[in-house]
């Protein structure tokens, strides 16, 4: 269904955009250096930085093998995707945190880590529900986006984590990839901050309809 050439395109851009959103200062030709060429970027930029787009090849890998499994989403699942964005990056990667977290700027108070398992099985208990009585695949997966990144399970690494986990929902239930463009960023932390699944599911209407015109020049 996805060409090669088109799944290599998703995945530089999935990497640059995400990581972007966290602050990565890597290029996009940086970033189709380091996942198409293997290439270094320029001795300015962090091993760290260099991490956080070099392992989203093996995570992309992940899900994609997910998807020919018609594997569903599970909490095993959320962990593995988190264990490898985060590789050579965290020391508690694919664990939940055990200590309590805050998103800079934000008014809300994230889950407890006491609370975190139970709240994590239940959204993606909700999510299934969601999508298995039909409800607007968007929709639902704007709101569980939303409902993830205010739990924020994870010690670091939630907002990659997150955007992953909605590409590979999208990639199952609409058989249309979504990514959340860094031009956005600011709109996409409001929306996130405001609970405000009517204007991050049109950002993520926009998306899809991109990524539909995307495929077919592919």
């Amino acid at each position: 269904m996805y060409t090669e050439d088109y799944l290599k395109d998703l995945l530089v851009r999935l990497a640059y955009h995400s990581s972007a959103i966290e602050g990565n200062t890597i290029s996009l030709p940086e970033t189709v250096s380091i996942i198409v060429e293997n290439a270094l970027p320029n001795q300015s930029k962090s091993i760290r930085e260099f991490y956080e787009i070099e392992n989203h090849k093996q995570a992309f890998a992940y899900l994609l093998e997910a998807l020919d499994n018609d594997e569903t989403l599970s909490v095993s699942m959320v962990k593995k995707i988190h264990a490898l964005l985060t590789d050579r990056l965290q020391h508690d990667r694919g664990q939940f945190k055990s200590s309590q977290n805050a998103i800079v700027g934000a008014e809300f108070k994230t889950a407890s880590p006491q609370e975190t398992p139970l709240l994590v099985s239940q959204w993606v208990d909700n999510i299934l529900y969601r999508l298995e009585k039909q409800e607007e695949v968007l929709t639902v997966l704007a709101d569980s986006h939303i409902t993830f990144e205010r739990i924020h399970p994870f010690s670091d690494g939630n907002g990659r984590t997150g955007r992953l986990i909605l590409l590979f929902l999208a990639m199952k239930y609409l058989k249309t990839p979504v990514i959340i463009n860094q031009e956005a960023r600011a709109k996409y932390i409001e929306y996130l901050a405001n609970q405000d699944t009517a204007n991050l599911t049109l950002m993520l209407e926009e998306s899809y309809q991109y990524e539909k015109e995307r495929m077919m020049q592919f």
